[in-house]
């Protein structure tokens, strides 16, 4: 039986949700009979994933201390590919780090703000395409104990804060791109062509073996990641990418998506800022921002209403996927007030309505 429809207040607006299909109901709907998994998918632990619905994504590094901005001119796009927009040289983008020192990061407050807002999963940065480890890496100095002020781990207490409070612990990794350590891939660059910078010269192979591969091994290792969220494969094969895909055996189950290589399935798929017209016959995910950028921009606030997240949290779940909403945290490691505002307006709202987002699966009705 379908839970009855909910008639809710959102932001001075009426509000009436049919909610998606409860997993517990005893005839799943014909498209979700159909539902092929992938094999990555068969192997991993999706049941709690499927369950979840709704979780956090935060885009943090050393591009949050320019802020957009480089020799005080507003750079267009995402602030976290600021080093690769503006073409900043390797030497002079490496100074960022010192720059980086985040006294007032208070890692169990985000994971009380994430479980609050009613996420399920949380997904930290361990190094984006600027090639910076949030953490010890012992491969590399271009981290953040060897190159900050700071120097301490960052991903560690968010793992702690995330086995505390009940939520699940997921990582993204940048196995493809990474502009400062040499032989790492670069947008818009084809393999063996020069970079902006000659720093960037070196073999994109060599760079795998010596940096990328063991850098997944100490991340797999250091925390008990239940995601991996690898991203753009620019360079990437099926022969670079089968290392990698050992190294996943370190956690047995562990749910990860499908940009590790083109070609290679996943567990789900990830519309990036937009939500498919309907449902899709394999797991999905869509990752979006609340304004314009991934990494914290001082200048960009242009913010979707709580309203406008709402609705798009019901859209997804309705047709069977999960939203990964993002926070891109300051230089001081704060989460940006605007973000903070609309998590526990959000977290208000799943309070009285989470039973139709959670353990949902499709709208049993065809494509209107």
């Amino acid at each position: 039986m379908f839970r009855a429809m909910f008639l809710t207040i959102c932001a001075g607006t009426l509000i009436l949700t049919a909610p998606a299909r409860s997993a517990a109901d005893e005839k799943p709907p014909a498209k979700q009979a159909a539902f092929a998994a992938s094999d990555a998918a068969k192997k991993a632990d999706m049941q709690w994933w499927r369950e979840s619905r709704f979780g956090m994504l935060i885009t943090w590094g050393v591009y949050c201390v320019p802020a957009g901005a480089y020799h005080g001119e507003k750079v267009p796009w995402l602030g976290e590919w600021i080093m690769r927009q503006a073409k900043i040289p390797v030497a002079e983008y490496r100074e960022y780090a010192k720059q980086f020192n985040p006294t007032q990061y208070d890692p169990d407050a985000w994971i009380r703000l994430a479980k609050e807002a009613g996420m399920k999963y949380v997904i930290v940065m361990p190094k984006h395409h600027d090639g910076f480890a949030m953490y010890d890496s012992k491969v590399t100095d271009w981290d953040v104990v060897d190159a900050t002020p700071y120097g301490k781990d960052l991903m560690q207490p968010l793992h702690q804060a995330c086995k505390k409070h009940g939520v699940r612990f997921g990582v993204y990794y940048s196995q493809d791109q990474d502009w400062v350590h040499p032989g790492g891939s670069k947008s818009g660059y084809k393999e063996g062509e020069p970079g902006w910078d000659p720093a960037h010269d070196g073999d994109f192979d060599e760079y795998l073996e010596k940096i990328a591969l063991p850098q997944v091994k100490e991340i797999l290792t250091n925390y008990d990641a239940d995601i991996l969220w690898w991203d753009t494969p620019r360079w990437m094969t099926k022969e670079r990418a089968q290392p990698f895909l050992e190294l996943l055996e370190l956690r047995p189950g562990i749910v990860w998506n499908n940009r590790l290589c083109k070609g290679i399935k996943g567990c789900f798929t990830t519309p990036e800022q937009r939500i498919p017209d309907t449902g899709l016959d394999y797991d999905w995910e869509t990752c979006m921002t609340m304004n314009h950028t991934w990494g914290y921009k001082s200048f960009d606030h242009d913010w979707k209403s709580t309203e406008s997240l709402i609705q798009k949290l019901v859209d997804i779940a309705s047709k069977g996927g999960n939203f990964l909403l993002n926070v891109g945290p300051t230089k001081e490691g704060i989460i940006p007030e605007p973000s903070v505002k609309r998590l526990k307006e959000i977290g208000r709202w799943m309070n009285v309505n989470g039973e139709a987002i959670y353990g949902t699966t499709a709208s049993p009705f065809a494509a209107p």
